[in-house]
């Protein structure tokens, strides 16, 4: 009699068939904590732009799982020794690396809850799992912290060229559209080699890490940092912000028991039990069904806010290479003010400014380094005949200014 198989097989529509055999990892893809990530968009309001992309963190941890077990599978063959239990922690380490991650990603990051970044609210999340799995988790938070004494295990989950980037990049491209950001993360995988516990790539891999990082450096400001992205998620905050403040004034406003539990929240340096509680209840939905009862709220500035996110009357944003002028934030300010006859303060919730920056490659993160054909190891822009340092390393900043396009500026 044919024995029914134990594996789980995930449909992906990157990769194809994902499957899952190790029992660890399917408990771990089981558990609420992680099933969470189904209803968190990987990339936060960028759907207002590219209607597709309505993929989720759930999607993009399997998937960064998954080319860590074939990065690892690679490496054996050339002749690096990974044991079992370094391949599933391996795998652990980067199912989990985003699980901290709040409603719409990055979108809320230290908006939701000042002061702590989605990495705070992730290791604590492995450090409580791992509790709760009697210590199973041990070596894979070893290696997601760094602390492992094979460094490059770190270097395939959090470097200038590990699984997460190589399967954002090309998910966010397969879900947007954006032909621009296609990598040959499988090409890149198969040029990793293991020498003196690196991660590095073979020589005639140079040109797809070239076109690698060019299509990062696109898909940033194509995608990721697009205006009208940044204006969606400008007005997203200041919608927190209202809220925030309408609720320390004492007005009672709809959310769920963790969203009511999160508005209450002030700064924080550390990630608390009563926090961490709120926060694993969280998702898109939490936010999204909020503001749709927000927008009929009596305060007219919440209420209008939320109107205009839920049918995309998004804000005019204007972006330079320089900051905007003070005599300009006052122009807009006022011309707020004269258009909706609102106070002073209630039109700084109709303003928004800020800047954004980009570098396409940091060298102070485990830098892209290749073994030679001669058996030297080399620097990335020692090798590279078309991407110089200079534009490379360099940090591009715009700034940018949002505000109703129905307001006229003077």
């Amino acid at each position: 009699m044919p024995q029914v198989s134990s594996s789980k097989i995930f449909n992906d529509p990157v990769y194809g068939f994902i499957t899952v055999t190790d029992p660890l990892v399917h408990r771990l893809i089981n558990h609420p904590w992680f099933q969470r990530l189904r209803r968190i968009t990987q990339g936060g309001l960028s759907h207002l732009v590219y209607p597709g992309a309505h993929h989720t963190r759930f999607h993009h941890a399997l998937g960064a799982m998954h080319l860590m077990e074939q990065a690892l599978e690679v490496i054996q063959r050339k002749g690096t020794e990974v044991s079992s239990s370094e391949m599933q922690a391996g795998m652990v380490a980067v199912l989990l690396h985003d699980i901290g991650h709040g409603p719409f990603s990055h979108t809320l990051e230290g908006v939701l809850i000042p002061g702590i970044h989605h990495e705070d609210l992730t290791l604590e999340m492995m450090r409580q799992l791992n509790q709760e799995m009697e210590g199973a988790l041990e070596m894979a938070m070893q290696m997601f912290l760094g602390t492992y004494h094979r460094p490059f295990f770190n270097q395939l989950i959090a470097s200038q060229l590990d699984v997460d980037r190589l399967d954002y990049l090309r998910r966010d491209s397969f879900y947007t559209g954006v032909a621009e950001g296609v990598i040959g993360s499988e090409r890149i995988i198969k040029m990793m080699v293991v020498h003196n516990d690196e991660l590095l790539l073979e020589e005639k891999g140079i040109y797809s890490i070239e076109k690698f990082l060019i299509a990062r450096r696109l898909m940033y400001w194509q995608v990721y940092l697009h205006k009208t992205v940044l204006g969606a998620e400008a007005l997203l905050h200041t919608i927190f912000r209202r809220a925030r403040h309408l609720v320390s004034e004492g007005q009672e406003l709809f959310g769920t028991p963790g969203l009511q539990a999160i508005l209450q929240l002030q700064n924080s340096e550390r990630v608390t039990s009563e926090m961490l509680n709120a926060f694993v209840g969280l998702d898109d939905y939490d936010v999204m069904a909020s503001i749709k009862v927000w927008s009929l709220h009596p305060d007219m500035v919440l209420a209008s806010l939320c109107q205009r996110l839920l049918n995309r009357q998004l804000w005019k944003v204007r972006v330079q290479s320089e900051p905007f002028s003070d005599s300009f934030h006052q122009s807009c300010k006022t011309g707020i003010e004269r258009h909706f006859g609102i106070s002073s303060t209630d039109a700084e919730y109709f303003l928004a400014k800020g800047s954004v920056s980009n570098r396409t490659y940091d060298a102070s993160k485990w830098p892209i380094r290749f073994f030679m054909k001669s058996g030297q190891v080399q620097d990335f822009f020692s090798v590279s005949d078309n991407l110089s340092a200079e534009n490379t390393l360099n940090e591009v900043r715009k700034y940018f200014v949002c505000f109703p396009k129905e307001v006229s500026i003077s």
